[in-house]
């Protein structure tokens, strides 16, 4: 019988994990940028300590294996939609057994509650309430519930708790204001400031609208898929397209909340700048598609929801590059 130990190294070490999705390079980087940039917003602009990189290294790793974990369990719920929309997948193309998919999924599960409560219980909480959300939504929620557009109207909210995540470390493990401050009963301290509360719900609102713009322009290559298993998507609910038009409306709504994010916020007139010129460049993507003919819709959905996922992506990596050229400069 194999240790745990060793069976943990063989599931991570695998295929499944390396060529899940065949990642680009540069979108595995971009993560590391993301998760980091939050704490990073949080903390501002002074002198780093070890308390700080410790977690920032504390966030990118909760939220990086969140990630992985939420990609995992998605995959196993939707397999037989994938069947339909995505066989090249894992499960459908037979490279993994359910069995073995769902022992890394769990694994990875793990390892965010764990680097989790290394910062915080509120930490903890935040992420497993996340957990329970996805679980109950991914399996039954989105199967069952008939309202129009509720899965998509759903899915991003997952992407909202990076946002959270990071202000929640900063302000029960290493709080800078005690402007708004209270006690939790059993789970400690919790203090922050006005300023920073704007800024965290500006995030949080830039990331569902731009989240779910790339979200709708590819859930329109899957609408079929969603159609035939009761998946009330834009697409499924309100046709195709229909599903653009919002994915656009959201993709512009995500600009102006970007604007005001500058101005809120501790970030300097270099992410003003560089966020307006890639919402410029993303811009004739979005359009293109509005303009596409009707059976041409699926095919481009799907390398239009790339690129305003990448619009989505490189606007955290900007708050990362900017944040770091500020604390490098004032140092």
């Amino acid at each position: 019988m194999p240790s745990i130990k060793n069976k943990t190294i063989h599931l991570l070490s695998s295929k499944s994990v390396i060529k899940w999705r065949d990642f680009p390079v540069y979108e595995l980087i971009s993560y590391l940028l993301m998760f980091a940039s939050v704490p990073m917003l949080a903390y501002g602009i002074q002198q780093y300590n070890s308390e700080i990189t410790r977690i920032i290294i504390l966030t990118i790793l909760t939220m990086y294996s969140g990630f992985f974990a939420a990609l995992f369990w998605n995959d196993i719920n939707d397999f037989d939609i994938d069947t339909i929309a995505h066989p090249n997948r894992l499960l459908p193309s037979k490279r993994i057994k359910t069995k073995k998919l769902f022992g890394i999924a769990l694994i990875f599960s793990a390892f965010t509650f764990i680097f989790a409560i290394l910062i915080s219980i509120l930490c903890l909480i935040l992420v497993g309430a996340a957990a329970l959300f996805v679980a109950f939504h991914n399996k039954y929620l989105k199967r069952i519930v008939k309202f129009p557009a509720y899965s998509e109207i759903f899915n991003p909210v997952q992407w909202t708790v990076v946002a959270i995540f990071g202000f929640i470390a900063i302000w029960t493990a290493l709080p800078q204001s005690l402007e708004i401050s209270f006690d939790i009963l059993f789970f400690g301290n919790i203090s922050m400031d006005s300023k920073a509360i704007q800024t965290m719900i500006l995030l949080v609102l830039f990331t569902y609208f731009a989240d779910n713009s790339h979200d709708i322009a590819e859930g329109i290559h899957d609408a079929d898929a969603d159609k035939m298993h009761g998946i009330k998507t834009y697409a499924t609910s309100f046709g195709n397209e229909n599903a653009v038009k919002i994915s656009f409306i959201m993709f512009v709504i995500s600009g102006i909340i970007g604007i005001f994010l500058f101005f809120v916020s501790i970030l300097s007139p270099i992410f003003l700048i560089i966020f307006i010129l890639l919402f410029v460049y993303t811009l004739p993507y979005p359009l293109k598609l509005l303009k596409s003919k009707k059976k041409n819709l699926k095919e481009q959905g799907s390398i239009v929801g790339r690129k305003l996922y990448d619009y989505f992506l490189f606007t955290y990596n900007l708050i990362f590059i900017d944040l770091l050229i500020q604390i490098l400069t004032k140092s």
